[in-house]
């Protein structure tokens, strides 16, 4: 089993799991929500059998992670997360790294490797361009869309913050079926994975990261830069393998190579794939679909 350690940066006590020399090229795998670090458990042994230093993070709010201080607001935004990335580099003396990453996690690998180019070696990024363009959040998808949507809606209700606390078991189990229709996972696995949704920041956390996205609270002023930078929705200039769940029950994946999708965010786009029979959670469904992604990004 991999390590697991923590580093102090300035906001955070990191939990994370390590792998692989220690000397090896350094990669960082990140989960999103409501998963953990559990999502990358055989991408992580594979790619330290590679000779990689694989890093894999509880984020904010999962887990062993800890805020320092009990005054921080306890912030889900998208400048938070990129934060939260570059500072475990920087505590963990790693230069750059390549990042992988979906959901919140591929949100964090893509905000680095668009405003800190230098710090990713490349970037596999599950569902496309995972930056928030919070200006247009108000403007109404369609119907269909919208229903994928539901526990957003719940979460900027009034009672989301009390549902969550009181099902967030139930409901997470919930969104794990509804995301991965395909994906016929098992309570062992499931249990592994919602220990971390007990940690005490975990539904401040979420329910801050979508009433943020919709401009409905105020974030943490220590972001404001990084804000600021990605409401230009800034391209990612790194080589890059997008990968997408044909499955995926927040939306059917997009036509590969559309001009008019997030393919023109990506200037030095390596790959771009559609993983037959796999949903939402694609590092955990399909692991060898993202050491494959992995890879190609390491002969380029």
């Amino acid at each position: 089993m991999p390590e697991t350690r923590s580093v102090r940066t300035p906001t955070l006590e990191i939990a994370f799991r390590e792998s692989g020399p220690a000397d090896g090229s350094a990669v960082v795998l990140l989960h999103g929500f409501p998963y953990d670090v559990h999502a990358y458990d055989a991408i992580a042994a594979t790619l330290a059998d590679d000779g990689r230093r694989v890093i894999v993070p509880y984020l904010r709010g999962y887990g062993p992670t800890r805020f320092l201080e009990p005054t921080t607001l306890r912030s889900g935004q998208q400048g938070a997360l990129g934060a939260d990335l570059l500072e475990l580099l920087d505590a963990l003396h790693i230069d750059s790294a390549t990042l992988v990453g979906y959901d919140w996690g591929g949100r964090a690998a893509c905000i680095v490797a668009a405003l800190w180019p230098e710090r990713a070696d490349g970037l596999v990024t599950v569902d496309g361009y995972n930056v928030q363009d919070i200006a247009a959040a108000v403007d109404p998808l369609p119907p269909l869309q919208e229903r994928h949507f539901w526990y957003q809606h719940y979460f900027n209700a009034e009672r989301g913050p009390a549902g969550l606390t009181r099902y967030r078991e139930s409901l997470c189990r919930l969104l794990w079926e509804e995301w991965s229709p395909t994906w016929r996972f098992d309570d062992s696995t499931f249990a592994q994975t919602s220990s971390s949704f007990l940690n005490p920041d975990f539904v401040d956390v979420v329910i801050h990261s979508y009433r943020h996205r919709f401009g409905r609270v105020a974030g943490d002023s220590r972001y404001d830069d990084i804000e600021l930078r990605l409401a230009a929705q800034p391209t990612i200039d790194v080589p890059t393998v997008v990968l997408y769940g044909a499955d995926d029950g927040l939306g059917r994946p997009p036509v590969l190579g559309d001009p008019e999708g997030d393919i023109r965010q990506f200037t030095s786009l390596v790959d771009e794939r559609i993983v037959a029979e796999v949903g939402h959670n694609l590092p955990q469904e399909a692991p060898a679909a993202v050491v494959a992604a992995v890879r190609a990004l390491a002969v380029v």
